[in-house]
């Protein structure tokens, strides 16, 4: 088992280092220090979300008197704020968690030039091959069905600690590089000869199959730009590991949250990748906790009992959500990463996907905040806009994201 507190003291340390202040008269150009650092996008999402009543503040600011849900990062209140009444309008229980990013179930993403692509997922084209990894997709279990791409193809996170540090941190061997680039450029012949068809029978085709054929083609051109980017990035070294090898092993659901943030944030540190998201299903151990089935929990029916044991629950994933906050402060990366928890879910006990938990942290923005948006339904904000205005501050020039019916104006960057 990895000792926590020896978990971040390593050695061979050639990481993407913040600004150190006693560096900038050794000789280092101060145009290299003039150089901003790139902006990140985190999305966490939990499947069953949180319970409303112990969730969202009762008044305009957060406080000291949080709710008890939040009771755990009372003490970073300047780093977050809280949304109510935000949603995608749809219904469908556990069926339509998998909105959360996108606004869109998968049954109807065919009618949508984008599919369900997922806030995650644009930012990651948006960053292209500019890091190893476009986005990573970590999370416990089976996941939530979080993320998905313009071809409406769900990701599957990476459940596995040791996986995504081989992944970050460990160089392939000369023979595994070998059947990596033989493989790559295989599927790139592939791809050529299936681009090579369609263009032979695309102007025989009517215009129901041509558009069917251009379905298929944005599914083509997907894998080609992995393809690419994969080719790109095989011959470039990978970043020393600054912390102990995280080997292959059985582990708890409450050892492995807090060691997934570390990772992600060593990968965010790092600028192995600039989006990052982390799953929370519903089958996460809380048996782990000393308490019930977290999904049997969640349908509590205001039973006292019940309702104690979901706070212990909840309070743990808020209080890891603020260990992961203060892990990306002390990396002094908070500023410029905007960092999404919430869920698909808005009352598990009810299967209701209304009035969904939001919380929005760093980023640089003014916080301490509860905005509360009209809970009317013909007066509702959409959350879409929410985030497009999360992929604009990321560096996305686009007036619109799916369901979007604006930006969300009530945003504010600190002076």
């Amino acid at each position: 088992m990895i000792n926590r507190r020896n978990f971040l003291r390593g050695t061979g340390v050639t990481l993407a280092l913040p600004f150190l202040a006693s560096q900038k008269s050794s000789g280092v150009s101060s145009s290299q220090w003039a150089k901003p650092q790139p902006r990140r996008i985190v999305c966490i999402g939990n499947h069953l979300g949180f319970w409303p009543e112990g969730f969202f503040p009762e008044g305009e600011r957060v406080n000291s008197e949080l709710s008890p849900t939040l009771n755990p990062i009372k003490n970073q209140t300047d780093d977050f704020t809280i949304f109510s009444n935000l949603d995608h309008g749809t219904s469908g229980g556990h069926k339509a968690v998998h909105t959360f990013l996108s606004g869109i179930r998968k049954e109807e993403a065919a009618g949508f030039p984008e599919k369900n692509r997922t806030l995650d997922q644009a930012a990651a084209e948006h960053c292209g091959s500019a890091t190893r990894f476009s986005s990573i997709n970590a999370g416990l279990g089976e996941g939530t069905s979080m993320c998905w791409t313009r071809s409406g193809v769900c990701i599957p996170p990476v459940n596995n600690p040791a996986k995504m540090f081989e992944a970050l941190f460990i160089e392939s061997d000369a023979a595994s590089q070998k059947v990596q680039r033989s493989r790559l450029q295989h599927q790139k012949s592939v791809l050529d000869a299936v681009n090579d068809s369609a263009r032979r029978i695309g102007s025989r085709l009517n215009a129901s199959d041509r558009n069917k054929l251009d379905q298929y083609l944005t599914s083509v051109r997907d894998v080609e730009r992995r393809v690419q980017m994969s080719k790109l990035w095989l011959d470039r070294p990978k970043p020393k590991s600054p912390i102990e090898p995280v080997l292959e092993k059985e582990r708890m659901h409450i050892e492995e949250i807090p060691l997934f943030y570390d990772l992600m944030t060593l990968a965010l540190q790092t600028d192995s990748t600039r989006v990052a998201t982390f799953e929370i299903p519903m089958g996460f151990k809380t048996a782990e906790l000393n308490v019930g089935s977290y999904h049997g929990l969640s349908h509590h029916g205001k039973e006292a009992g019940r309702l104690e044991q979901l706070a212990i629950v909840e309070a743990y994933l808020i209080k890891q959500f603020g260990y992961f906050l203060n892990k990306l402060r002390e990396s002094e990366i908070l500023d410029q990463t905007l960092v999404i928890h919430g869920s698909g879910m808005g009352n598990a006990s009810s299967h209701s996907n209304k009035n969904l938990p939001v919380i929005l942290a760093g980023g640089g923005l003014k916080h301490r905040q509860h905005i509360a948006c009209p809970a009317e339904d013909h007066k509702r904000v959409p959350l879409c806009n929410l985030w497009l205005s999360a992929l604009q501050w990321f560096g996305l020039e686009t007036e619109r994201f799916n369901k979007s019916s604006g930006t969300f104006s009530e945003l504010e960057f600190r002076s």
